[in-house]
C-alpha cells in the first residue's frame, strides 16, 4: 500500500448479523479501492432502530437508510498528508432488504454501499445531476475493478 492511501480502519458490528460473511479483510479491500488519500475510517453495522435514530438525529429524516457517512473534515482545507476522517454507518436491515429487492448478493450490495460511503467521506456528493453522474461513474469503475457489476445498470 502506498503512503498516499494509508488507512486506519475500525470495523464495528453493533448488529452482528453480517460479521461472519462481511469480514474485515473484505471491508478493507473495498475501502482501499475507493481511497484517493490517507484515511482514518470507522465502518459500523447497525440495526434498523439505531439506523433510524442516527438518521433522525443528524439528518432530520425519521427512517433507517442504507448508509450514512459522517465526514469530520468535510468542507475543510486539509493538508495533503492529513487523513480523511469519517464514520460510515451501514444499516443491516436496509441493505439486506435492498439486496433482495435488487436481486444482488448482500456482499455485492455491501461493497457498493461502502464504496459509496468512502467517496462521500472524501467529499464526493450527488446533490445535483452532474455530481451524481460523476459519483456513480466512479462507483461503477471502482466496483468493476473489484469484479462487481454496475450497480446502476438496468436489470
Amino acid at each position: 500500500m502506498s503512503e498516499k492511501n494509508k488507512l486506519s480502519l475500525s470495523v464495528q458490528y453493533a448488529d452482528p448479523r453480517l460479521q461472519e460473511s462481511i469480514t474485515r479483510p473484505k471491508i478493507r479491500r473495498w475501502v482501499q479501492a475507493a481511497l484517493f488519500a490517507p484515511a482514518e475510517l470507522a465502518i459500523r453495522f447497525v440495526d434498523a432502530e439505531e439506523g433510524q435514530q442516527l438518521n433522525r438525529e443528524y439528518r432530520g429524516k425519521d427512517y433507517a437508510t442504507n448508509v450514512l457517512t459522517f465526514a469530520y473534515n468535510d468542507g475543510e482545507e486539509i493538508a495533503d498528508d492529513e487523513p480523511t476522517r469519517a464514520d460510515i454507518i451501514l444499516c443491516t436491515d436496509v441493505l439486506q432488504r435492498e439486496a433482495a429487492e435488487q436481486k444482488k448478493s448482500v456482499e455485492e450490495h455491501t461493497a457498493h454501499l461502502i464504496v459509496h460511503g468512502v467517496l462521500h467521506a472524501q467529499g464526493y456528493d450527488h446533490e445535483d445531476d452532474e455530481e451524481a453522474a460523476e459519483m456513480e461513474g466512479l462507483e461503477t469503475e471502482i466496483l468493476a475493478g473489484l469484479g462487481i457489476a454496475d450497480p446502476y445498470a438496468e436489470a
